[in-house]
């Protein structure tokens, strides 16, 4: 039968390999001008593929909707995922968090490795193609329109993506189509997103690794992470602030929070010492740079950008030599060290988020295909759908996996 699949994202091209492999004719529509343009700059441009934990701790990762992703899952796994990539010319490995990237460290490998499947499939592939509209009779899908084209279809599969990254083709527009069909679309916001504090730093672009950090709302612990951050001109990002991000937002009433700056995020610089230790270590520093000034004894400890603030927080002149310093003092740079806390005032925008958080509604689609329930021979796969998981790999194995599974287009009925 003549399938459509609408979008050249991971999941749009997976669905298409997956429909072409069980016997299908397939089109693939993209917007753009190439496909996988947001995967080629995933990871950095290094293309974290997926995860190595089992498949049933990736339930932990998926704070919405998990349930729904337990078919797809089960029909491609991660294992199943990286046999395909290796067998397509993409070697994988395993880093911290059981992360897995190409060997490479090139995004782009995977693109043009999913490119060449598409290509030997025999999948047409037509850039430049935005689709206006699905078209339907009698309930079941007959074919697309796009600005200045109609093709015919016996099943569509839409995997338009989110509303994050919009120069890579992620505009939103599968909710639109999605909407006209009936399906109801869950508010679309920004997840793994950076975030805005009400205190300004002059640290923009310091990265900061092996920090522990803990959210709190008021005086409840929230979320907690351990890894790598970075400080931007307007607050804070980086892998552990944008799953904190994920999690924040599904806090109930989280607008009416931040509005009373409830939400505060507390970095601990050195996790691996305690104070006391942490104290020691301050004694021997202190006394090895007697003589020396306060703005110049810290650079053994913490990065050159980042003392200038942390000395503003200590409340100590920095023209004041180390051997001047009391007890007290050191003892509430030893806590400061310990706990650097920031404010959080608002998510940034969508437009600037790795992953939206909503979509189509997962009560209307059947999970164990990927079927509307509302229109027979429509199908969803990937960000389109209701369904968001942490950073580590989750989203892509999420996009990776409901394209498979979509396109077996296994309720097909001629």
């Amino acid at each position: 039968m003549k399938v459509i699949v609408v979008g050249g994202g991971p999941a749009g091209m997976m669905a298409a390999i997956s429909a072409s492999k069980n016997g299908h004719q397939v089109i693939l529509l993209e917007r753009m001008r190439s496909v996988g343009r947001k995967l080629s700059i995933t990871g950095k441009g290094r293309c974290n593929v997926t995860n190595m934990v089992p498949m049933e701790e990736f339930f932990k990762n998926i704070p919405s909707n998990y349930k729904f992703l337990y078919s797809a899952f089960q029909y491609y796994t991660n294992e199943n995922l990286i046999q395909d990539l290796n067998s397509w010319g993409v070697k994988t490995k395993v880093e911290r968090g059981d992360r897995v990237f190409p060997v490479s460290d090139n995004a782009l490998d995977v693109v043009h490795a999913l490119q060449r499947k598409l290509d030997n499939l025999g999948v047409k592939i037509f850039v430049n193609q935005r689709v206006k509209a699905i078209i339907q009779k009698s309930g079941k899908v007959t074919g697309v329109k796009t600005e200045d084209n109609i093709y015919e279809a016996d099943a569509v599969i839409l995997a338009t993506g989110g509303k994050s990254y919009p120069l890579t083709g992620s505009s939103g527009d599968g909710y639109m189509l999605s909407k006209a069909l009936g399906h109801t679309i869950i508010e679309p916001k920004a997840s793994l997103v950076p975030v805005e504090t009400f205190e300004k730093n002059e640290m923009q672009g310091l990265s900061l690794k092996n920090v522990s950090l803990v959210v709190k709302d008021a005086d409840k612990k929230i979320y907690e992470d351990f890894g790598e951050m970075l400080f931007t001109h307007f607050g804070l990002s980086g892998p552990i602030i944008l799953s904190a991000s994920s999690h924040i937002l599904h806090v109930k009433n989280i607008d009416e929070k931040l509005r009373s700056k409830q939400i505060v995020f507390h970095i601990d610089m050195k996790p691996a010492l305690s104070e006391e230790k942490l104290d020691q270590r301050l004694q021997r520093d202190f006394e090895q740079y007697s003589r020396k000034q306060c703005k110049n004894c810290l650079h053994d400890l913490l990065p050159a950008k980042m003392i200038p603030y942390i000395l503003k927080l200590w409340g100590v002149n920095p023209e004041k030599q180390i051997d001047q310093i009391s007890k007290e003092e050191r003892k509430r740079l030893v806590k400061l060290l310990k706990d650097v806390s920031f404010t959080m005032s608002r998510f940034r925008p969508i437009e600037e988020a790795i992953v939206t958080a909503g979509g189509v509604s997962t009560k209307e689609v059947n999970p164990s295909t990927m079927e509307s329930k509302i229109v027979k021979g429509l199908y969803f796969a990937g960000e389109i759908l209701d369904v968001d998981a942490y950073t580590g790999g989750f989203n892509l194995q999420i996009a990776f996996s409901t394209g498979c599974l979509a396109g077996r287009l296994s309720n097909y009925v001629e």
